[in-house]
């Protein structure tokens, strides 16, 4: 099992920038793919960005390429999420998530929550 703890969420201008970090427990992180997912005010959880294993592959939502950079440190059991140019609708609860297979998680983060103003 993987436990996984988010931090670096805040209130940031627009233009900002904050780096979120996810650090996960347990001997196996290596072992999976990992993943970032946000929940806006009323809307459903989104994936938002995803590292393999290895750290050779990156995949990301459209609207977040350029803006932000996943990366991970396997010896820390840590993945991170570095998000530039922050804008208000960047505004929600963001997770990370540790999989398997794929990037559907088998295991979540509680969240941390990031507020983007205007």
């Amino acid at each position: 099992q993987v436990q996984l703890v988010e931090s670096g969420g805040g209130l940031v201008q627009a233009g900002g920038s904050l780096r979120l970090s996810c650090a996960a427990s347990g001997r196996t992180f290596s072992s999976y793919n990992m993943g970032w997912f946000r929940r806006a005010p009323g809307k459903e959880r989104e994936f938002v960005a995803g590292i393999n294993w290895s750290g050779t592959t990156t995949n990301y939502v459209d609207s977040m390429k350029g803006r932000f950079t996943i990366s991970r440190d396997n010896a820390k059991n840590t993945v991170y999420l570095q998000m530039n140019s922050l804008k208000p609708e960047d505004t929600a609860v963001y997770y990370c998530g540790a999989a398997l297979r794929g990037y559907v998680p088998d295991y979540w983060g509680q969240g941390t929550q990031v507020t983007v103003s205007s």
